[in-house]
């Protein structure tokens, strides 16, 4: 089949257009590289922030768009998969279901419903980016998400792309339950797919050394991430256990140099506010690193994993990150064996191939 990925999170497209062509399939990925993470693409479509980049943009893309006719599949990455305003992505998504088979999107991050799951009471989540427990979250960045995408041109292209596309796939639990209860009968749930890591990149913890914690933080994203408060807690662990543990910082770096700095950590701190693992967190799993962050038994079940449990599970505070890396030290004896695991745990279910195979299907249906 002749396919195409428009737009990218976090290498989500590229890897998946990886495994698609192990598979036999033609594949184009076109964006912008997923800002300065930089992915890989087959098609480069960026904006340049001037006076004039946002009209080049826009005259660029409607060059493109008859290159994006006549495909089996297209699937946009997000409603917002180009970098205009939502009045003028309309008719190009209107484009692209005309002169094109069928026509999918992505459930991967910050959209409409999510926002309308995390803030429509009584809250389907008992933690998110918008409330913990019953208490709403109120800050800059909240503020922000609902302002953008609540009664807005965004929400409207959001739901009139969910009400007519073919389908919907949900790569993380939590975008899953989103979009569940008004759209069961086009959704699925598949697991994100992480490209193998080689021998060299699996550098297993020894208990003679200092635990190495890693954690990376983009400074636009720190309070949706949760990296503020994880870095606290870790701050304190090194504070109080110098002879232990290190500190591995990143901030907003490629992703090859991410990818690298990766391989010399032990643990990875990520997603303080998730149910489930994001890409970032199971390509740390892949090379045989020990992610602490969202790890609930939810993210297990929709997988229907009944026996690996790699990760370590924080809820969104300080305290809990504290007490969960202070047992890490305490008892260093079984990171091996949750190292060990975190390889099986991506190699039985984010496999390129095997997730290939799971959106054929999908795709196909």
């Amino acid at each position: 089949m002749r396919i195409l990925l428009l737009g990218e999170y976090s290498n989500v497209h590229w890897t998946l257009a990886e495994g698609l062509r192990s598979l036999g399939h033609e594949v184009c990925v076109v964006s912008n590289g997923d800002f300065w993470k930089d992915y890989k693409r087959d098609i480069s479509l960026v904006r340049k922030y001037s006076k004039t980049g946002g009209m080049l943009y826009l005259i660029k893309t409607w060059l493109l768009l008859p290159k994006f006719r006549n495909y089996d599949i297209v699937q946009i990455i997000n409603p917002m998969f180009l970098e205009l305003k939502a009045e003028r992505i309309f008719p190009i998504y209107r484009y692209l279901k005309k002169h094109n088979k069928r026509v999918f999107m992505g459930a991967f991050g910050m959209d409409a419903f999510w926002i309308e799951a995390c803030t429509r009471k009584p809250y389907i989540f008992r933690y998110s980016d918008f409330n913990i427990g019953d208490k709403e979250v109120l800050n800059s960045y909240t503020a922000e998400q609902k302002a953008d995408w609540q009664n807005t041109p965004k929400e409207r292209l959001n739901k009139e792309i969910a009400n007519d596309c073919d389908g919907i796939i949900a790569g993380m639990y939590e975008y899953y339950a989103a979009y569940k209860n008004g759209y069961e009968g086009k959704l699925a749930y598949i697991p994100l797919p992480i490209p193998r890591a080689g021998e060299k990149a699996c550098r297993l913890y020894t208990p003679d050394r200092k635990i190495r914690f890693f954690i990376g933080i983009q400074k636009s994203r720190s309070i949706y991430k949760g990296t503020d408060i994880m870095l606290k807690a870790l701050e304190r662990i090194h504070e109080d256990y110098p002879d232990e543990c290190e500190i591995m910082k990143a901030e907003n770096v490629p992703f090859e140099q991410y990818s690298q700095m990766i391989e010399n950590c032990d643990v990875l701190l990520d997603q303080l506010y998730g149910y489930s693992p994001g890409m970032n967190a199971l390509l740390a799993m892949s090379k045989g690193k020990i992610v602490a962050g969202g790890a609930e038994e939810e993210c297990y079940e929709i997988l229907g994993e009944k026996n690996l449990r790699p990760m370590v599970n924080v809820t969104p505070s300080e305290e809990s990150v504290y007490k969960e890396l202070e047992r890490l030290i305490l008892e260093k004896e079984r990171i091996p064996q949750m190292q060990a695991e975190s390889i099986e745990f991506i190699s039985k279910h984010h496999d390129p191939a095997k997730v290939a195979k799971e959106y054929l299907n999908f795709w196909c249906r």
